[in-house]
């Protein structure tokens, strides 16, 4: 992990579309993922919408997070046959606001025909105080909410 560029990544069994129902379904975060255990935005999601998350870092302590979406970019299919989903959000919290650490946060999917969708999230920090919003926990957050998504989106495939 480059400092202050946590990530993650999924190889999942399941079509994008699936994936993208159980990212987007902000709603239903608190039955399946470990990471983010609530999410708090209107429904349906859009660009420009606030939205509160609501994290449970491995050590058992939480923290809420304001974020805004900017980006949402359902599946689409490209001419390649590959298919492919986005959605972004940047962090707004007070240490933002101040210059200090900024936030933005990146989940692409892709599907090759055929084969499985891939889900890679990454975390473009910046700022004097990156260190202090802790970028190695966030990676590691990051790994829960990448295997849960597979696993939530793999049981619903079924």
């Amino acid at each position: 992990m480059a400092h202050g560029h946590p990530k993650a990544t999924a190889e999942i069994d399941a079509p994008i579309e699936v994936v993208w129902r159980v990212m987007v379904d902000t709603q239903a975060y608190a039955a399946w993922n470990p990471f983010v255990v609530r999410a708090e935005t209107a429904q349906p999601a859009a660009v420009g919408n606030p939205i509160v998350l609501h994290v449970a870092w491995a050590n058992g302590a939480r923290a809420r997070s304001p974020e805004r979406i900017s980006a949402l970019e359902e599946p689409v299919v490209g001419e390649d046959g590959v298919a492919e989903a986005y959605l972004a959000y940047v962090y707004e919290g007070w240490p933002a606001r101040l210059g200090l650490v900024r936030g933005v946060r990146h989940q692409r999917l892709t599907q090759r025909p055929g084969g499985p969708t891939r889900y890679e999230t990454v975390e473009e920090f910046s700022g004097p105080l990156v260190g202090l919003a802790g970028p190695e926990r966030v990676a590691e957050g990051f790994r829960r909410h990448a295997d849960a998504l597979k696993r939530r989106a793999e049981t619903l495939r079924r």
